[in-house]
């Protein structure tokens, strides 16, 4: 079994680890219904990509 030579220290540990950082969501307004959704994705609200409807979605408001 191999072994490390030599004792990784709790700064150079806290160096690598610093990059494991959650990035912020990149999001664009829907052209259609103007709500903030992900780019190249399906409108939730709507159900249109690229000017054109592409799944049919239900009303249910009441």
């Amino acid at each position: 079994m191999i072994s490390p030579k030599s004792k990784v220290s709790k700064a150079r540990t806290g160096h690598r680890r610093s990059q494991w950082k959650l990035k912020p969501l990149n999001l664009s307004a829907c052209p259609q219904c103007h709500v903030l959704k992900s780019p190249h994705r399906v409108c939730a609200e709507c159900g249109y990509y690229n000017g054109r409807p592409v799944i049919a979605i239900k009303d249910n408001r009441n």
